[in-house]
């Protein structure tokens, strides 16, 4: 009997604490709400992108999808964003941290049209993946990403 109320407390303890310990804290995310029509402001992001020497080096539109098929939703697009030389740096501090790029940029088209874009910190990106190198890379990536984002829309 002993042993079951021991087993028991061990059941409720996990099953108390394990929402706890698979929590992951999502990094945090930027999100600018621009006086750019959405069509402008992917234009924008990508003249961005290239004008701060880093590369584009994938783009997905679900709307641009839908318009082929005659269905029309809000603009959405992703802009995968990264440079090869972040590439070494990132992989060199960790193999693991080569899941998290590209880096995007995620553009939407609000209901009064404007467009928002949104993107992850690239510190918070890779924090999981320890500091050292990794982190004062991240840091930069910061700087540069929030420039591309000024560049763009001004704000």
């Amino acid at each position: 009997m002993r042993i079951e109320v021991k087993r028991r407390l061990l059941i409720a303890f996990v099953l108390w604490f394990m929402p706890l310990a698979l929590h992951a804290e999502a990094p945090a995310v930027r999100t600018i709400v621009t006086q750019l029509g959405f069509g402008q402001a992917v234009t924008k992001l990508e003249e961005s992108v290239a004008a701060n020497q880093m590369l584009l080096l994938a783009k997905a539109s679900a709307s641009a999808g839908a318009a082929t098929r005659g269905i029309a939703i809000p603009g959405n697009a992703i802009l995968e964003v990264f440079r090869n030389d972040y590439a070494v740096r990132m992989l060199r501090a960790s193999i693991a941290a080569g899941i998290e790029a590209p880096l995007r940029l995620y553009v939407t088209e609000g209901a009064d049209g404007r467009a928002v874009v949104c993107y992850r910190l690239p510190s918070q990106v890779f924090a999981p993946y320890g500091g050292g190198d990794l982190a004062e890379m991240a840091r930069e990536l910061d700087l540069v990403f929030a420039k591309i984002v000024k560049d763009a829309t001004g704000q």
